[in-house]
């Protein structure tokens, strides 16, 4: 069995990826010629054994990070619940031992808890303090995930909020709406972009700094996400395609008043709202761009992805030339092949004409931060580049809250001065 992640946390196990007794038959042959005629392989003799492996788990690793996984994996274990003591121990790994307050869902999603501080650690397990039990049986479960949503709806926030839907291509798309503070309002909107493989809860820890700030929060839905309208062929575009519904976020919030708008993205959001900004009839609307922990190249991050589970290069160059390629939708099943070139903002810096406030962590673990570092050594003049260290992937806020809104909310003040 290998495992293989790639961004936004998500980890896919692939079985039985080595031919049956180390030889490729004439059926799989029949399936892997087009994978190699796509991915640059050859079959050649007895060759084909090594080649027919890097085919088939390029297929599956591309394949993979377009399809919308239908639950996220408790890999965290579970030790000891102490409710009495307001204490719980859990498996050490890179996300447990992170300072800070989390999301810890357990029971296959049935449950969820807020769990802080650490007051404890050995060499294979971590102590932290309960803040609070949503729902479920925390004193039952044996496996759960963090996560750095920590509020679980907006409610949580305290603010007044409105579920709105917002009207796209494909049909209403779900989305919260929470107006900026009536002392404060006016036309300026954030639209909060959340990452691939999770929701809109991942955005509201943002809501305060920008409330604050006089901005009304759309936090949106987008197509395959869950709670949008999927769209035909039920598949990722990372970005490629998702940008229309925000297109139409943006068209949403013109009607309702917006005279300006910010883009939030998280993640795979941030290559969302980059081909909004680029690409969007409304991006006039657009005064900047905030991201999180973004995707800048997705070629940069499937190889870093394919080097951190020790897979050869040749894998991830294969999985991205058949997401790319019209002879490798019937293996992905996309409906259009994805455009890396257009994905790419390194090479494209200069198609950037906002403000940028680009936030993320060296120790990401899931999307690298060499194309954020790129990205501001190239437009030094537009992007505001801030390094965090430890704070992992889309947890900056959560290592250090302080931090993370003064840079936003000092951000935020220098754009309404240009």
């Amino acid at each position: 069995m290998l495992s293989v992640r790639h961004a936004d946390q998500l980890e896919v196990r692939v079985n039985e990826a080595q031919p049956p007794n180390g030889r490729a038959d004439a059926a799989q042959r029949s399936i892997l010629g087009p994978i190699l005629a796509v991915t640059g392989l050859a079959i050649a003799g007895a060759a084909v054994v090594g080649l027919a492996t890097s085919a088939i788990l390029a297929a599956v690793m591309a394949k993979t990070i377009v399809t919308p996984p239908a639950k996220r994996a408790d890999d965290t274990r579970v030790f000891a619940v102490d409710l009495g003591r307001g204490l719980i121990t859990l498996q050490r790994h890179r996300d447990s031992v992170l300072p800070g307050d989390y999301s810890f869902f357990f029971g296959n999603d049935t449950g969820h808890a807020r769990v802080g501080a650490i007051t404890d650690r050995t060499a294979a397990t971590v102590t932290r303090r309960i803040l609070a039990v949503d729902y479920g049986d925390l004193q039952a479960a044996r496996r759960g995930r963090f996560s750095g949503w920590l509020y679980t709806g907006p409610d949580d926030l305290g603010f007044p909020w409105h579920s709105v839907a917002v009207p796209t291509a494909l049909g209403p798309a779900p989305a919260w709406l929470i107006p900026a503070d009536a002392a404060a309002a006016g036309g300026r909107w954030v639209i909060q972009v959340h990452g691939r493989a999770v929701r809109r809860e991942e955005a509201l820890r943002a809501v305060p700094v920008f409330r604050a700030a006089g901005y009304t929060s759309l936090l949106v839905s987008y197509r395959n996400d869950g709670d949008a309208p999927a769209s035909p062929d039920g598949r990722y575009g990372l970005g490629d395609t998702e940008w229309a519904d925000i297109d139409a976020a943006m068209s949403f919030a013109a009607d309702q008043g917006a005279t300006s708008v910010v883009l939030m993205g998280w993640s795979m959001g941030g290559a969302i709202c980059l081909q909004a900004l680029t690409r969007s009839a409304q991006a006039p609307l657009i005064v900047g761009v905030v991201l999180e922990s973004p995707v800048i190249d997705w070629a940069d991050v499937v190889a870093a992805q394919a080097i951190d589970r020790r897979l050869p290069r040749q894998i991830a160059r294969g999985a991205v030339a058949l997401m790319g390629s019209r002879q490798g939708q019937r293996l992905t099943g996309l409906g259009a092949p994805i455009d890396f070139g257009r994905l790419d903002f390194v090479a494209r810096a200069r198609d950037l004409h906002r403000p940028i406030l680009l936030l993320h962590s060296d120790d990401d673990g899931f999307v690298p931060v060499t194309g954020s570092r790129r990205l501001a050594d190239r437009r030094p003049d537009s992007v505001t580049f801030v390094a965090f260290t430890e704070a992992r992937h889309t947890k900056l806020w959560n290592y250090d809250p302080g931090r993370w809104d003064a840079e936003i909310a000092g951000w935020l003040a220098r754009l309404t001065q240009r």
